[in-house]
């Protein structure tokens, strides 16, 4: 039996920032500042995300918002057990900063190639907190290739254009991504369409 969206919604917010905290941790993990992987908030957002899997959403935006998240944590858990493999082999991983070496051959400097962060949005105007997300995780990536950032205000008309004309060919909503490839960083957009009707 369906929950009620309002019940729907809490459990998605809450499970969200769980997803955030947990993202936060093993960033901290692999940058050397926890000890050891967070295994306990890992168990929590995969038992809140199967359980939410097993519930009946009838209310599409919440359907939506929760395969989003559920593709997020799917994505990042990929990128975190490499990350772990890696570790564990003793290579550099996803989470490898980039060591310049002096002669070396170009290859051996070029950070691997990862996902950094996927946002989806609506509504850039009214999303300015995961607006400001998405362009930090940019900007990051440029200043580890020693590129300057691009300025907010130009990054924030780029993004609010690409959902206007993505939702014009008939999105709901537009998911962003930016990731590391081949040396350089790279963001792109595509519509995710409704499947259903509230």
């Amino acid at each position: 039996m369906a929950q009620p969206p309002s019940d729907v919604a809490r459990e998605l917010t809450a499970l969200d920032a769980e997803l955030k905290r947990l993202e936060a941790e093993y960033n901290m993990f692999f940058a050397g500042r926890l000890p050891r992987p967070p295994w306990e908030t890992r168990s929590r957002v995969d038992a809140a995300v199967k359980r939410l899997d097993r519930m009946h959403i009838n209310n599409t935006g919440e359907r939506f918002r929760f395969s989003t998240i559920q593709s997020r944590f799917a994505a990042f858990v990929d990128l975190w057990d490499r990350g772990l493999r890696a570790r564990e082999e003793g290579r550099p991983g996803p989470f490898a900063k980039a060591a310049p070496k002096a002669g070396g051959p170009a290859e051996a400097q070029r950070p691997e190639d990862r996902i950094l962060r996927v946002t989806t949005f609506s509504d850039p105007l009214r999303e300015q907190e995961k607006l400001r997300d998405l362009y930090e995780s940019m900007a990051d990536a440029r200043r580890e290739l020693g590129q300057n950032a691009i300025p907010f205000q130009k990054f924030a008309d780029l993004i609010r254009n690409q959902v206007g004309s993505l939702k014009e060919k008939g999105g709901s909503e537009v998911a962003f991504r930016v990731a590391m490839k081949d040396g350089k960083v790279s963001l792109t957009a595509r519509a995710l369409k409704d499947t259903g009707k509230d």
